[in-house]
């Protein structure tokens, strides 16, 4: 027996789906930084803006539902863009309670950016269309099964 079957009942890190998610993620990271950093924005911010294009005025509570985000991640990453020039904040005047968020200008102008970003990344993975509307159901649906298990597990 070699040293290397005393370990074959563990799991093996090549195996786990866990790893290929995580290792993707990081490589999806790398591969926007530098065409974000060219508008001045993260990765979630860059998130919280796809978002806003879609809805332009959102509450901060569904901006943080939408995103997976809290507040306490949710809170500074809305600063930095009202303070480049992204984004606004007010109090939503039918319930002071809640804060919107709205495009700027600015915010909007740099869609068309945004566009020309999705566009290379989706060149970057070497999918076809159909392999990634594909891949993003199956994702979705893992995605799912993951928060049902969790929610069983909770209930």
């Amino acid at each position: 027996m070699t040293d290397d079957d005393d370990l074959t009942f563990l799991p093996r890190i090549d195996n786990q789906l866990c790893f290929a998610v995580y290792a993707t993620e990081h490589a999806f990271a790398r591969a926007y930084k530098p065409l974000l950093s060219q508008l001045g924005l993260t990765y979630p911010q860059y998130l919280v803006m796809m978002a806003l294009w879609e809805h332009r005025t959102l509450s901060v509570n569904a901006i943080g539902t939408r995103l997976g985000l809290d507040s306490g991640t949710l809170s500074p990453l809305l600063k930095r863009l009202e303070t480049t020039g992204y984004i606004a904040r007010r109090r939503a005047q039918d319930d002071e309670r809640r804060v919107e968020i709205t495009l700027t200008p600015r915010g909007r102008e740099i869609k068309s950016d945004a566009e020309t970003i999705a566009r290379s990344i989706a060149a970057k993975t070497g999918c076809t269309a159909e392999e990634a509307r594909d891949l993003h159901a199956r994702l979705n649906t893992l995605r799912q099964n993951l928060l049902a298990a969790e929610g069983e597990q909770s209930g």
